[in-house]
């Protein structure tokens, strides 16, 4: 099933805004979430085809987050993405134990982003 719809749970307005110009731009739907428990809301409500999720956030951290949806039968088969600037070898394991399908190192690189994105559909 080919990816068209994107949620992006990050804190930061600038990620949001730079995922966002960089999909968008890109033929893609996109909505966004300031944390992970409106994360996690906004998943259920619109059960995007793929998540795009940041570690450091206040109050439910992105690995949280990403554990519950992967959890949650509403939300199970949504990819998540982990975007972060965690970039040790454990956060990458602890990331796809969680759930996850793919682990990426921020400053995102644009083009191996969608590459991955194109991958997944």
């Amino acid at each position: 099933m080919p990816i068209k719809t994107v949620l992006i749970i990050d804190d930061s307005p600038t990620e949001r805004h730079i995922l966002t110009q960089l999909l968008v731009g890109s033929g893609y739907e996109v909505s966004t979430a300031e944390s992970g428990d409106e994360g996690i809301e906004r998943a259920k409500q619109i059960k995007p085809d793929l998540i795009l999720m940041d570690v450091v956030m206040p109050g439910t951290n992105g690995f949280q987050a990403t554990r519950a949806l992967s959890r949650d039968d509403a939300t199970k088969d949504i990819p998540v993405i982990i975007c972060t600037t965690k970039d040790q070898e454990t956060d990458k394991v602890w990331g796809m134990r969680q759930g996850a399908h793919d682990y990426v190192v921020k400053p995102v690189d644009g083009q191996a982003l969608l590459a991955k994105i194109a991958a997944l559909g």
